[in-house]
């Protein structure tokens, strides 16, 4: 059983490490997603905000220390997402990320069910996320687990942009879920 709960300012390191295997295994399938390395006291102060306000959870196997995924939520980005979107119907996921060694293991579409079953419980209609334009595996992989796709914008400061969003009524997984472990709020912004 796979378990969630609120990160801490211990678990940076961990955070530190999953995001620099991410960036060099896309690095080695020849793509551009995150090529600019988040590495010393800026990328650890973003996530120190994130864990401080209560904006980033941490995936683990129960009984074991080892971090096997994570994933953030934050307001809207307002590069991409517009009134006309009406940004307060949805969830908006960030930084969702699985160790290489917990691949194909489901771990992420259980993410994106726990991502749901909180937008539903705070009445959003929708959980929103943005992706590399470039990242087409990566697209396939989130309309795969129920996203569609709504479009691509492409600000010239960014290269994310492609807009996808999903029902937050769909949950995909019905016989496993990820497991809370702590009482603390999760679903704070």
């Amino acid at each position: 059983m796979y378990v969630i709960h609120p990160a801490s300012a211990a678990d940076v390191p961990a955070l530190m490490a999953l995001r620099t295997e991410a960036e060099d295994w896309l690095r080695a399938k020849g793509s551009d997603q995150w090529s600019d390395r988040e590495t010393g006291s800026r990328a650890i102060a973003k996530w120190k905000t994130a864990i401080t306000e209560g904006r980033t959870w941490i995936i683990r196997e129960e009984g074991d220390e080892r971090v096997l995924g994570t994933v953030s939520r934050g307001p809207v980005d307002t590069d991409f997402w517009t009134e006309q979107d009406a940004p307060e119907t949805a969830f908006y996921l960030y930084k969702l990320m699985v160790a290489r060694s917990a691949s194909g293991l489901g771990i992420g579409s259980l993410i994106l069910d726990w991502a749901c079953k909180v937008a539903s419980l705070e009445g959003r209609e929708h959980v929103r996320i943005d992706c590399w334009r470039t990242a087409h595996g990566l697209q396939r992989y989130y309309e795969g687990l129920g996203f569609t796709h709504i479009r691509t914008e492409a600000p010239p400061h960014r290269r994310s942009g492609w807009l996808g969003q999903r029902s937050a009524s769909l949950i995909l997984n019905d016989s496993q879920e990820l497991h809370p472990v702590s009482s603390r709020s999760l679903t704070r912004l």
